[in-house]
């Protein structure tokens, strides 16, 4: 037993530089084993930073929504539809043949086919003022025009609530829009709608017996004309402010100035503006009272410019009124357009922005031309109808070019 201690003690003895060496080994490991546990932490801060990027990448994948190609072609055809519709609506009212049908359906009037069915209608017509007070010698052919007339306006207002609805509701199941597209979208829907309404109820204003004095004309109210219009310009401005967001998309090549995006967007609203006012010259036939220019007759401002009480009712009440003010809101638009054209030589635009100033700023001289040429030939239908389409067409270049300026840094 003591030899066998002794043993164990001197193996024990002899062992102990063994033990040692393990004991460095250990301590190695344990080194080894330390030092490896940050790279694991590493790998693990590295995944979870992958896992990260991956995740907010997909996120931002989701969040950008993208409308097809073909819903804006969709928005532009729609919008070519209502140019063609207020165009139309133009040349009926200058026809005066807006009155000629005197009732309203939602799907539409039924189409006289037959001798007696035009009597009827005819019959009809004959039974409000316009016929008693200003048409009273009218014949059947004569009647049928101005029927045909607005006939055609109304069911092309109707073809294009069917152009649009049928395919919203068909992109819209199908999840073809964005959410900004499906908010537009719901907005000229209802702007289509009340646009359809609001037809009817300006054609209404002509229909009313409130036509007492032998001087009155017959004729719609101007404010709900100039409603009517103001509609189609919104609705049409939401088309193709959609078709140009979707079909053409703004590169950031350049920069604006603060001014020059306050000033295009003075000028935008100032468009619309002049136009409205232009409204209210068709429904007084403002533009037969004065037919000289630059004066008015022999003066500048003439002399029954407020002849009217309350003051105020001369600017939408006053033909005189009225025509002086659509006459200083078309230089005011052209001399601001002009100005824009001189600062876009001046900046650093992308070369489209700097094209929609130029456009912008000739066609504006174009359609003061147009407006002048009707004032002194007595409002001729072809020069009238093209004077109010081009003060939509000015409104599109407009659009164009605030859409252009929109994404560009601002300084």
């Amino acid at each position: 037993m003591l030899s066998l201690g002794k043993c164990f003690c001197g193996i024990g003895t002899k062992m102990s530089p063994n033990f040692t060496i393990g004991k460095s080994l250990l301590l190695r490991s344990k080194q080894l084993s330390i030092t490896r546990q940050p790279s694991i932490h590493n790998t693990q801060m590295s995944s979870n930073l992958n896992l990260n990027v991956w995740k907010k990448s997909f996120s931002n994948i989701q969040k950008v929504e993208t409308d097809p190609k073909y819903v804006g072609y969709w928005f532009l055809g729609c919008s070519g539809m209502v140019f063609v519709a207020v165009a139309l609506g133009g040349i009926t009212r200058l026809t005066e043949s807006g009155l000629s049908m005197v009732s309203w359906k939602l799907l539409g009037e039924k189409l006289p086919t037959t001798q007696t069915q035009w009597l009827e209608e005819f019959n009809k017509y004959q039974q409000y003022p316009e016929f008693k007070m200003k048409n009273s010698s009218m014949t059947m052919e004569e009647f049928k025009w101005i029927w045909w007339m607005e006939y055609a306006h109304r069911t092309w207002g109707r073809c294009i609530g069917a152009a649009f609805l049928i395919p919203m509701t068909g992109f819209w199941l199908t999840r073809k829009f964005s959410r900004t597209t499906k908010i537009h979208s719901m907005i000229c829907a209802v702007l289509l709608a009340g646009q359809g309404l609001m037809g009817w109820y300006m054609v209404k204003s002509g229909l009313e017996d409130r036509f007492d004095k032998p001087t009155d004309v017959p004729r719609v109210s101007q404010y709900r004309l100039a409603s009517h219009l103001g509609l189609a310009f919104v609705l049409y401005s939401f088309l193709l402010t959609n078709s140009l967001r979707i079909l053409l998309p703004v590169t950031v090549t350049g920069f604006v100035t603060k001014k020059f995006v306050g000033l295009a967007m003075a000028a935008k609203g100032l468009v619309f503006l002049t136009a409205m006012s232009g409204a209210f010259v068709a429904g007084l036939d403002a533009g037969l009272v004065y037919n000289s220019f630059p004066k008015m007759g022999d003066k500048w401002i003439p002399d029954d410019i407020m002849q009217i009480e309350p003051v105020l009712s001369n600017i939408t009440e006053n033909p005189t009124t009225v025509q002086f003010d659509h006459r200083i809101l078309g230089i005011s638009t052209v001399s601001i357009l002009s100005a824009l054209y001189v600062m876009s030589r001046k900046s650093k635009l992308p070369p489209r922005a700097k094209a929609a100033a130029t456009a912008l700023a000739a066609f504006s001289w174009c359609q003061m031309g147009l407006g002048i040429s009707t004032l002194l030939t007595y409002v001729p239908v072809s020069l009238a109808a093209a004077h109010q389409s081009g003060s939509l067409t000015l409104l599109s270049l407009a659009l164009w070019l605030v859409h252009e300026l929109k994404t560009l840094p601002k300084i």
